[in-house]
């Protein structure tokens, strides 16, 4: 089953980035349509697709894409160990936009506690990738 959203993103090149989500951030393939330069990911439950930018077949823009792509997002993304995944990104000289912290968010009267991360794609999309830490009370 699909999940209620999958956002997609045009990439410069396919292979750069499959290497990347794939092979950096874990992501697994969960199919690929190679006439249309098109792959469609998954990792823990988010969903994502990857179409090469120059590919043939349908394009949906508003206006021309320059790089960085994505400019004005960024993607959460729930992970088991964030720590470790920031490790391997990197490993792998990703931009880091935000070291791992430890942030608390005011939701109604309490809050709510991601350790997280921000980490730029090849073609400069903002993934942020985060443990949850739970609920707390909120500040008196």
């Amino acid at each position: 089953m699909t999940a209620a959203l999958v956002p997609e993103f045009d990439v410069r090149d396919l292979e750069a980035s499959l290497a990347f989500y794939v092979g950096v951030l874990g992501f697994a393939v969960r199919y690929q349509r190679p006439e249309e330069r098109f792959a469609y990911l998954e990792r823990g439950g988010a969903e994502l697709m990857l179409q090469a930018a120059a590919g043939p077949g349908r394009r949906f823009r508003t206006a021309p894409l320059e790089p960085p792509f994505g400019r004005g997002v960024n993607f959460q993304i729930r992970v088991t160990d964030a720590a470790a995944l920031l490790a391997a990104a990197r490993n792998a000289t990703a931009e880091v936009v935000v070291d791992l912290e430890e942030r608390w968010y005011r939701r109604g009267d309490g809050e709510v506690g991601n350790r997280q991360f921000v980490v730029t794609d090849p073609d400069g999309y903002l993934l942020r990738f985060f443990e949850d830490l739970g609920a707390r009370d909120g500040p008196v």
